[in-house]
């Protein structure tokens, strides 16, 4: 791994190792290593960790070997790479990584034999955009960094009002390992969830909608329970749609249909604005509706789609 950073008036006078802690996210153990095993130069001379810079100071700090790159798979397409993350599309039908009943096969694993790291998940049947850290510390650094998410999803109905909020705290449904539910906010067992949502196309005749959704908080099936409970299950949901066994809904008459068509949660995660966690550089991505949410909406052109997105891209 190799950092270069550059001392700001902020830290001028700062001894090394504190800078490599505060602008580098580096743990007493790794700025150990550094001062051990690797390279620490200032202005293209070596320096100590207990050194002082000044304002302007070029800084560049090395350890270990240059992480490989990840292995090419056409079902997992890789958008962007460097030496510390790489941004890629997830397929739906396949987990982020190994787990119980999923251990041969992962987003990770079709990536590399090495351990990665993802930053984010998404659920089995969710497709779309996800950041994944090359090795431990890269992830540790992330995790104070603000991802905003975005995501598409077609769900049954039309919202009442065309954009707004939902503010519902989620639980876990008693008896249940998988299922939430919104709850009262005075519930000693809710966790505070917020969500926005903005509808983007309507088809009255099909009553299905295409809707942005951007996550303030972070739940388990945030999404999927708060658009249901607001009476707009996404289509194809095998746990919360009409279909389920859970959560069974005769409002829509024509769900079994939709549901077959696109085969899984119409579920899909388009954009990504990050600050990258070593040269701070903002990082944004945008990633093409899949075919099978598509399909649900065949008078959708690629070129219309990325006019409405740009339309609501200051949803916040």
């Amino acid at each position: 791994m190799q950092f270069n950073l550059r001392v700001t008036d902020e830290d001028d006078g700062k001894e090394l190792r504190d800078i490599m802690a505060k602008r580098l996210q580096m743990s007493r153990a790794m700025i150990k290593r550094v001062k051990l095993y690797g390279i620490l130069e200032v202005n293209g001379e070596h320096r100590r960790v207990i050194d002082k810079v000044k304002s302007g100071d070029e800084v560049f700090a090395s350890y270990g070997e240059e992480e490989e790159k990840l292995r090419d798979d056409p079902s997992v397409p890789i958008i962007y790479e460097d030496e510390y993350i790489a941004v890629v599309i997830k397929p739906a039908g396949i987990v982020t990584h190994p787990c119980h009943n999923h251990l041969d096969d992962s987003v990770l694993t079709r990536l590399s034999d090495k351990t990665l790291h993802p930053v984010m998940r998404l659920d089995r049947e969710t497709s779309g955009l996800m950041v994944v850290a090359k090795n431990g510390f890269i992830h540790n650094a992330m995790i104070n960094i603000k991802i905003q998410k975005k995501y598409i999803a077609a769900v049954y109905g039309i919202y009442d009002e065309p954009a707004g909020a939902i503010d519902n705290p989620i639980k876990r449904r008693p008896g249940s390992v998988m299922i939430r539910d919104i709850t009262d906010k005075d519930d000693p067992d809710g966790k505070v969830c917020l969500t926005y949502y903005r509808s983007i196309l309507e088809e009255k005749e099909k009553g299905i909608s295409l809707v942005e959704f951007i996550l303030a908080t972070g739940r388990c099936h945030q999404i999927r329970v708060h658009s249901t409970s607001k009476g707009h299950p996404l289509v194809g949901d095998g746990l919360y749609g009409p279909n389920s066994d859970d959560n069974p809904n005769d409002t829509f008459p024509n769900s079994k249909e939709m549901d077959s068509i696109i085969g899984r949660q119409g579920l899909h995660a388009y954009s990504l604005t990050f600050e990258h966690p070593v040269t701070h550089e903002n990082m944004h991505f945008v990633a093409d509706l899949p075919e099978d949410m598509r399909a649900l909406f065949p008078s959708l052109s690629e070129e219309f789609f990325h006019e409405l997105l740009c339309k609501t891209d200051g949803l916040s």
